[in-house]
């Protein structure tokens, strides 16, 4: 059982890498590479998503990758710089910044749907996880090509896998991530089951 004592000592820390990676993760890379561009606002358009696979709708693949990698990589900085003060607080910051890209102060806390920023955080924490993840998904999406069931069968199976690798604590997060990826995607869900989700590589 940990010390009580301990454990007060060690909050502080926790709760500042939570908010770092919080701050970190609520950059909206998608709507600034966009207006950037001078392509507008990207959520007046398709889903008004601010990721990766919105961006794509704006038919410009290069900025759609770049929103991708952006994503992504907010999620590893804030695990990696917050790991150098410990592995709780690499957790914590991977949490906050996978929060911060879901709900952004800066856009009134209407965010992505974590998809890519899952995926940053899961390199910096175990990245056998991160292969499995992008495996499952670049299969579901060859055979289907839909980017929501994609990811919504690579959060089921990244969890899993973290656990038989033995990355057990990274597990334990990834359950919890799952399941917010799985409510943000619930009226994805709901156009999978009535056949009228949005393919990959569809405008609108």
């Amino acid at each position: 059982m940990p010390d009580p004592i301990s454990w007060q000592l060690a909050l502080p820390y926790l709760i500042a890498a939570l908010l770092f990676g919080y701050l970190l993760g609520s950059i909206p890379f998608g709507l600034i590479i966009t207006r950037a561009a001078g392509l507008g606002d990207v959520r007046k358009i398709g889903s008004g998503n601010i990721g990766a696979t919105n961006v794509l709708r704006t038919g410009n693949k290069g900025l759609a990758a770049l929103t991708l990698l952006l994503d992504a990589l907010k999620g590893t900085a804030a695990v990696l710089l917050a790991g150098l003060y410990g592995p709780d607080q690499a957790v914590a910051a991977g949490l906050g910044a996978f929060l911060g890209h879901l709900f952004p102060v800066w856009l009134g806390f209407r965010g992505g749907k974590g998809v890519a920023t899952y995926l940053g955080v899961l390199i910096g924490l175990a990245w056998p996880g991160a292969l499995i993840f992008a495996l499952t998904w670049l299969a579901v999406a060859f055979a289907t090509r839909y980017s929501s069931l994609s990811a919504l069968v690579a959060a089921v199976v990244v969890p899993i896998g973290l656990y038989w690798l033995g990355h057990v604590q990274a597990a334990e997060l990834f359950v919890l991530m799952s399941l917010i990826v799985f409510i943000k995607h619930r009226a994805n869900i709901a156009r999978l089951l009535a056949g009228t989700e949005t393919r990959i590589g569809s405008k609108g």
